[in-house]
């Protein structure tokens, strides 16, 4: 997939300056940056949800605009899921199944997280983190080749955090490709095959975690990542 020059203005803020990228198929690319770099308006503009003012974003060889029947292909995560409180999760599932006609795995996803006691529930009675997890297994339970995922890992406990590693990891090797965004740097450490940053709606890097170590001198991401921002006054006082 590769994004042209992309641009996208809410009024007078300007929150994607020029954006060029190349996502490499079957591969595990993060996108970091500060909250409001422009990171979710990108997955947004991917997925059609905004149109940007200026670009454009080719997929399997084609440009998206007007286009919309490649969105079958990609499993969407969002950072903020909004679900029907008074359906039950086994309803809610019934109903994206009708929805996206389309052949879906679930058992597997329900054993991973544990949502085999929860599927009778009221998802207006589930806690957050049990809510990602209904969240999470919507979105893998159906076999497409591209994955985003916007801060997957949102409300997730320690055992809930390995179980979303393992999914994730079990997904690369079929050969998927994965964006996603996230402020959790061990996701990234132990997953990411690319790193693109993104710093006030521009590329400001885009390549290996060891190139992102070397061009800021830094032993670890994390410490990379604080160096870029202290460097750009980013979180100065």
């Amino acid at each position: 997939m590769q994004i042209i020059n992309l641009h996208k203005s809410f009024g007078k803020n300007q929150v994607i300056k020029g954006v060029d990228l190349s996502i490499e198929q079957g591969k595990l690319t993060a996108i970091l940056g500060p909250n409001g770099s422009g990171k979710t308006t990108i997955i947004k503009s991917i997925l059609g949800m905004v149109i940007p003012d200026k670009g454009e974003i080719i997929f399997d060889g084609e440009n998206i605009k007007k286009h919309w029947n490649y969105r079958k292909k990609l499993n969407y995560l969002p950072q903020i899921a909004r679900f029907p409180e008074n359906l039950r999760v086994k309803e809610l599932l019934a109903l994206v199944k009708v929805l996206r006609r389309q052949e879906s795995d679930e058992q597997e996803i329900i054993d991973r997280f544990a949502l085999g006691n929860d599927l009778d529930k009221p998802l207006r009675n589930l806690s957050g983190g049990t809510r990602q997890k209904v969240n999470l297994l919507l979105t893998f339970m159906f076999n497409n080749p591209m994955i985003i995922l916007d801060e997957p890992s949102n409300g997730l406990d320690p055992v809930a955090l390995l179980a979303l590693k393992e999914l994730i990891s079990s997904e690369m090797k079929k050969g998927k490709t994965i964006l996603f965004t996230t402020h959790i740097m061990s996701l990234v450490e132990d997953l990411a095959e690319e790193i693109i940053f993104i710093l006030e709606g521009k590329v400001y890097f885009q390549g290996t975690q060891p190139k992102l170590m070397e061009l800021t001198s830094e032993r670890n991401l994390e410490r990379s990542i604080a160096a870029i921002l202290s460097s750009n006054g980013v979180n100065k006082p």
